[in-house]
């Protein structure tokens, strides 16, 4: 005889731990039957293991889109290949299908021959359904949406982007985003952009050119947001975007109509640095452009006795208070003689409605 006392203790103290485990576990033998269902399965599935016992688990109980998937993997587990997170449907009692994550385990007998396979799961149902809610939202919502995963590979391309770039999800699901739809002269800053945000870096307001199936650049203002999974992994770049082809197109008719009046245009941004300084500025006062913009026009262009009050026609209108017909001088850069001008101090507004400067529209 031998003596299996200890080896009888340790296994009723496994199934024990099999039992009153808080996953659901279930393991079948060499067939493919049934011969563990713990608590937890009975739970999730409703089946208690008196009724699941020496039944087929995959014909009987596991979706037939998935019958075939599902037998491959335990296939495998009999073979010593185990399989992690592997998911994959459960039938319910009352039919409702529950999702699985499951780690598919060999089992072996105390002379470590293979006995049949253990399946330790987590019931995931929630994170799925809440995953394709997720998934609905991104594909409804009216702004372009798209996804790549750690090795900038497309995983997400919603209806509006199909729209906006012509291309449809089976175009560029797959695909590199920046190698693929980025022009050459702008993928190193865009590839720069993701790869900060796979180090959890996110980027907000980032404009850079898509290009569509017709070979067109579309203007995109981008926030590039880190994507997790639920363990807090990072797994690839959401990057939620606007459509501002149109609105570029009209920053730039606006450049053009100021570039060309003929009275004397300039702006500054919020910190008095001169950003707008068109061509009949520079003929009036012999400043070129690229001589003026970044430097501070009261500082630099202003005569000393006349700053402070430039200084506080240009405060106030920062602060939404415009004045019209305010008369100062502006330097003249091959002559001590002064250019009065008579000024109209205008806010300068974003597309949200946001100060970003003064425009001034002059009259020699």
């Amino acid at each position: 005889g031998q003596d299996i006392t200890a080896r009888i203790a340790k296994e009723q103290e496994y199934s024990r731990l099999i039992d009153t485990a808080n996953a659901p576990i279930f393991g079948i033998d060499l067939n493919g039957l049934v011969n563990v269902w713990n608590r937890n399965a009975s739970k999730l599935t409703g089946f208690a293991s008196e009724e699941v016992m020496g039944r087929n688990l995959v014909n009987e109980f596991i979706t037939e889109d998935y019958k075939e998937r599902v037998q491959d993997v335990f296939t495998k587990a009999l073979n010593c290949e185990e399989t992690a997170n592997f998911e994959f449907p459960l039938v319910t009692k009352a039919g409702v299908r529950v999702e699985v994550l499951l780690n598919a385990t060999t089992r072996r007998d105390e002379q470590n021959r293979i006995s049949g396979v253990v399946g330790i799961g987590q019931d995931i149902t929630a994170r799925v359904a809440q995953e394709q809610e997720y998934a609905r939202l991104i594909d409804t919502a009216n702004a372009p949406i798209f996804g790549v995963n750690v090795n900038g590979l497309i995983n997400v391309w919603n209806k509006n982007a199909e729209t906006v770039t012509e291309f449809s999800r089976e175009d560029t699901k797959g695909k590199n985003l920046v190698r693929d739809f980025i022009r050459e002269e702008h993928r190193d800053r865009v590839q720069e952009v993701f790869t900060k945000a796979l180090n959890g870096d996110e980027t907000a307001n980032f404009e850079f050119p898509l290009v569509t199936k017709a070979g067109k650049s579309v203007e995109i203002l981008l926030n590039a947001t880190t994507r997790r999974d639920e363990q807090g992994n990072v797994i690839g770049v959401v990057g939620i975007g606007q459509d501002i082809t149109a609105r570029i197109a009209q920053e730039q008719e606006y450049s053009r109509l100021i570039d060309s009046a003929n009275a004397p245009i300039f702006g500054v941004d919020m910190n008095g640095d001169v950003n707008v300084w068109n061509v009949c500025s520079a003929n009036l006062t012999g400043f070129l452009a690229s001589e003026t913009l970044g430097n501070s026009l009261v500082d630099n262009f202003i005569t000393p006795q006349y700053r402070p009050m430039v200084a506080e026609v240009i405060s106030r209108a920062l602060r939404g208070i415009e004045t019209a017909n305010f008369e100062f001088p502006l330097m003249n850069k091959t002559s001590t003689k002064l250019i009065s001008i008579l000024l109209n101090a205008t806010t300068r507004r974003d597309e949200t409605g946001k100060v970003v400067g003064v425009v001034g529209i002059g009259q020699d």
